[in-house]
Parts: structure tokens; sequence; C-alpha cells
């Protein structure tokens, strides 16, 4: 439920949600970003991407004074004059990830998997090739026993058999919650994160750091991993109308799509009413 006054935090995802589908933010989204945090509300970025894509990230929302990356595993204060500094960065284990993969396997079948982890720019995933990754400029073949031989930020996987959704619902019965985080973000993979990491324990370190109360933080997003944050967020909880089912059943209000700059348009209103 929508809280009177103003929230004293605003988190929005990015890709799907802030970002339209040709990867561009409006001029006028980044005006209203403006607006907010001359309003003396904090912005932050609350995205999946890994900290190799930082840059990235920093010019799609330039307003952010925090960035929760990597579904919550590296977190950036990026207000402090001295620099960003980082002030979470969790990695799983490759024995952990080794482990879980051969059981997920032995239940659903051979698994295309790719691993993150690189935080350097631009770096690139590693692991099996699949036609329907997106990004694949940003992609690097490697054997499964090269991905595993180091601590990763995070990892995709995905079967030729499962919808994605399907795997997840899979991967969830078979791998405890204690184990690794599990979740998908729209891009067709589920992606295995470190116990502990969400976008809610990311805007936990952030909302801590600022004495801000979950109940006064208002959050967009758009896809099955934006749920944790759903869940914390008390101010108010805002799906864009392209927004998954399940997104869009646990928002408290839908604005428009990205592509017609529905967080702008729901934030616009909110500075002006």
């Amino acid at each position: 439920m929508t809280r009177p006054g103003l929230p004293k935090l605003i988190a929005t995802d990015l890709d799907g949600t802030l970002v339209r589908s040709d990867d561009t933010v409006s001029a006028y989204t980044h005006g209203v970003l403006d607006r907010v945090r001359a309003a003396g509300i904090p912005v932050v970025g609350a995205t999946g991407r890994g900290p190799r894509l930082t840059e990235l990230t920093r010019n799609d929302i330039r307003a952010a004074d925090f960035l929760v990356m990597a579904g919550g595993g590296r977190v950036v204060d990026q207000s402090d004059p001295s620099g960003p500094l980082v002030l979470r960065d969790e990695r799983l284990p490759a024995e952990v990830l080794a482990r879980l993969l051969a059981d997920l396997e032995a239940e659903v079948g051979p698994l295309t998997v790719m691993v993150e982890a690189s935080d350097e720019h631009d770096a690139p995933l590693w692991g099996d090739y699949h036609e329907s990754w997106p990004y694949q400029d940003r992609f690097e073949a490697r054997s499964r026993a090269e991905c595993l031989s180091c601590d990763v930020i995070k990892a995709f996987a995905r079967t030729a058999d499962h919808h994605v959704d399907e795997l997840l619902a899979a991967a969830r019965r078979i791998i405890p919650p204690q184990v690794a985080t599990l979740t998908q973000a729209g891009l067709g993979f589920i992606e295995i994160c470190p116990p502990g990491v969400d976008k809610a324990s990311g805007l936990t370190v952030v909302a801590q750091t600022l004495g801000v109360d979950p109940a006064d933080v208002l959050v967009f997003g758009d896809m099955p991993n934006d749920l944790p944050m759903f869940e914390w967020a008390g101010w108010a909880r805002v799906a864009v109308a392209n927004a998954h089912p399940d997104v869009r059943a646990a928002a408290d209000e839908v604005t428009l799509r990205n592509d017609d700059d529905g967080v702008a348009v729901y934030l616009d209103r909110l500075l002006s009413r």
C-alpha cells in the first residue's frame, strides 16, 4: 500500500524497468531522477548486472547515489567524495557451485552453464555457448573445469527441455537457500548467486548506511529477481506494465511499460502531486 508523502529512498531495477528495449534511457527519465535527488531522496540502481558492467550501469542511472549490483552481491556507495566505496562483495565458492550443478543435472539433465567470475571492466562471461544469450560480445567459451576453477560472482544455467520458470522451480526444490540463492531475470537462464544474496539484502546494506527504514522505501521492478525487494520495501512496490506476472501480482501499483518511461512517469507525478 502506497504511503502518504514522499519515500525516503527510491530503488529501481534497470533492464526491462528503467532501460528501454533499445538499451537506452531517455533524457526525460534522467531529468526526473535528477529532480528526485534534488528533492533530497537518494536513488539506488538495483540490478542483476555484475560489477564488470559498472560503467554501463552508471551511465544508465546517472543520478544513483548507490548501486546494488550482481543481484545484491555487490553494493557500491557512489556518494563518498573520495570515490566509490564498496560496501559488500559476495562470491559463491567454486566447490559449492560444482556440487549444486551436479545435483541439478542429476535431476533435470544436461545444463548450459555460464559463470561471471571477473569484475574487470567489460570482462566476458565464461562457459557454454548458447545462441539465445543476448550479449555474445561479452562471452568467452570455456570448459566446465575452467569455469569451476575459481569462486564466482554468479552463475547462469538453462536446459533445452525446461522453461526458465520450470527450471527455477525445480532448482529451488533441489538446492536449499542456505547453499545458494536462485532466481531469474528474464534472460532465459536461472541465476545462481551466493546464499543470502538478493536485491533485498543488498538494499538492506544501503538502508542501514543511510538510516532509512524499509517501510520508507519505494521500489520498481519487472522480473522475479525483483521480488525480494518487493517483499522488503514498504512505501510502495511498483511494477512496469511489461513485468512478469508474478511481479505484477506482488505490486501495489502498475505503471507504464519501460518503453514508455513508466518509472519516470510515476516519479514525475509523485513529485508533482
